[in-house]
């Protein structure tokens, strides 16, 4: 087998590969020996089939096998020997399209290989870590805010208004006739809640007790009912009761309903929760101000296949973001700026650095790491939990995608914990302005 430089510029190589027809006829052989003493055939016994007539009967099968492996083991080879990690799956393809068996196998193989990334002293880089505390104000805020999400209604004189509660009898029809499932008593229906068909609620605002309307409405073209969907409808009302909102009080009971003991408690939940939720937001910041500090300190040539990919994906996205109503991907390509090339530049630098870091330090995501990031994962679709397991264990380039972050996120954890890292505390709104921040540079 012969492996033959044939380009070496920058990043990319090319290679010429000759398989001789020597080569491929011993590892036809070798599968021959190797499978002759499990062979049954009519007129011989079992492992006794002539290895001409294995040859006649299974060679031309087995020597597309031995040609895929002996390219494969080039390949492999090539890559111990000469340390050339590839940025992507290397293309490969046969040269002598007219191959008949006899001949010998001469294929290209082209690839882009990962740089060598420079050591870095990541003990020199210097880290400024925010931290806010949950002052008394932000837990009172939170309080009300809950207080709010368990508000009950209490009986008020005067119309309905948004928000209001009315309690209604109703019956539906469509074509002057009745249907399953158009009819209730004593519904209470929170007006500007959307729960019924769009424009019935409010034609229920401004109504008080006693009141009676028929309400006019269109049943949407994609209502999961068939018989329903698209169908004119008049909904006979009368309003018994109307109430108004009102807050729940902050007191043990409302704790209680939240799973706490009692108020302070409760109070001590929101505290850990908001502080948690800070230290998350201050991390944020962190990162971005490593990810800065990481980019400045290195310089290496970049895979340009890797560039154009994440250039072509981050147009793609920032696309469909100023185009949400554009749900599918049979678009005509975006083409990326000059401002998305920088943008994958500096994305494919950083990626490779802290995975050259990663692996010098022997960074890993542990089973039980992964398996917390799956049913983190699986909460989104509820009820096919175990569906979407088993799609994630069968599915090596999801397994990737999950995977990614927590090695990154490990890494980053890494270089801070051998970084200069000072605390600066500050407030919830500076906090809030960092964050903001981020998403405007």
């Amino acid at each position: 087998m012969q492996v033959t430089e044939t380009l070496n510029e920058g990043l990319k190589r090319g290679y010429a590969i000759t398989v001789t027809a020597a080569e491929l006829e011993a590892k036809v052989n070798e599968k021959l020996v190797e499978a002759q003493p499990e062979v049954e055939m009519k007129g011989f016994r079992k492992g006794k089939v002539p290895m001409a007539l294995l040859k006649k009967q299974f060679g031309q099968r087995l020597m597309g096998e031995a040609m895929q492996e002996a390219i494969d083991g080039a390949m492999n080879k090539h890559f111990e020997d000469s340390g050339d990690r590839p940025a992507l799956q290397p293309e490969v393809k046969m040269t002598n399209e007219d191959w008949k068996e006899g001949d010998d196998v001469n294929v290209e193989m082209s690839y882009e290989a990962l740089p060598e990334i420079p050591d870095v002293d990541l003990s020199g880089v210097e880290l400024e870590k925010l931290v806010v505390k949950a002052d008394d104000a932000s837990v009172d805020e939170a309080l009300e805010s809950l207080a709010a999400t368990a508000q009950d209604f209490e009986t008020k004189d005067g119309a309905a208004e948004e928000k209001d509660q009315v309690v209604i009898d109703f019956l539906g029809k469509v074509d002057g006739e009745a249907f399953d499932g158009g009819a209730a008593e004593d519904y209470p229906l929170v007006l500007g809640s959307g729960s019924f068909i769009p424009g019935f609620e409010e034609q229920l605002t401004g109504l008080k007790a006693g009141d009676e309307k028929n309400v006019e409405v269109k049943f949407p073209e994609e209502y999961g009912a068939e018989n329903l969907a698209g169908k004119d409808a008049v909904f006979e009302c009368k309003v018994k009761e109307v109430k108004a909102p009102k807050a729940a009080e902050i007191n043990d009971e409302l704790a209680q309903k939240f799973g706490a003991e009692d108020l302070d408690a409760l109070k001590g939940q929101i505290r850990e929760r908001l502080e948690a939720e800070y230290v998350g937001a201050a991390r944020q910041v962190m990162k971005r101000g490593m990810l800065d500090k990481l980019d400045e300190l290195v310089s290496f040539d970049l895979p340009p296949s890797l560039v154009t990919a994440e250039a072509d994906q981050i147009a793609h996205q920032l696309w469909h973001e100023e185009n949400p109503d554009v749900e599918g991907h049979d678009h005509e390509k975006i083409e990326p700026t000059d401002e998305h090339t920088k943008l994958a530049e500096r994305r494919v630098r950083l990626g490779l650095l802290l995975a050259e870091v990663g692996q010098k330090a022997e960074v890993e995501v542990s089973d039980a790491e992964m398996t917390q990031a799956i049913m983190n994962q699986a909460r989104q679709y509820p009820g096919q939990e175990r569906e979407f397991f088993e799609f994630v264990r069968q599915n090596a380039q999801m397994q990737q995608q999950l995977r990614a972050p927590l090695f990154e996120d490990k890494v980053i954890d890494h270089i801070a914990d051998g970084a200069k890292l000072t605390e600066k505390e500050v407030s919830k709104e500076e906090l809030q302005a960092a964050v903001e921040a981020l998403d405007e540079e």
